[in-house]
């Protein structure tokens, strides 16, 4: 499936990246949002994510350069069935043109075409550039996300 848009002065299309070209690009645009991101988590997270359910969605640009990735699951939880948003990044030089919000409005689309009844995310508590980009996107803040480390 892919959607075709004039977003932020360019055209983007917006295709799902089948497990055999993960690495096309994907790598750089999810480092970016994580530091500390490896090669060997990558490698993890695009084989047992996979087989997990985790899926990416990304926007590329007229040379079909990949600018913007949203990677996203869809949940059976104890409040119905939710599309879960690992992953919403677009490279650092392209922020705020719109490309985000492309992808948003994809992963509503196939929130709904899953029979979800909600898309969810977590966020960090100091990124308050992405916590503005989500209340103008209507989500609303619906929960605190506790974590705590496990030693190995």
């Amino acid at each position: 499936m892919s959607t075709q848009g004039h977003v932020g002065g360019g055209d983007v299309l917006i295709r799902e990246v089948d497990r055999a070209t993960f690495d096309s690009g994907l790598f750089d645009l999810l480092a970016q949002l994580r530091p500390g991101f490896t090669r060997n988590l990558f490698e993890e997270l695009t084989t047992v994510g996979y087989d997990q359910g985790l899926r990416f969605i990304v926007a590329d640009d007229s040379d079909g350069i990949p600018i913007a990735a949203a990677g996203y699951r869809v949940l059976s939880t104890s409040r119905g069935r939710i599309l879960y948003v690992d992953d919403l990044v677009t490279s650092e030089a392209l922020r705020s043109r719109g490309f985000a919000s492309q992808l948003l409005a994809e992963l509503r689309t196939r929130s709904r075409d899953a029979g979800c009844v909600r898309v969810e995310l977590d966020s960090g508590v100091t990124n308050t550039r992405a916590h503005r980009f989500y209340l103008r996107e209507r989500l609303d803040i619906g929960a605190y996300h506790f974590a705590m480390r496990v030693d190995v």
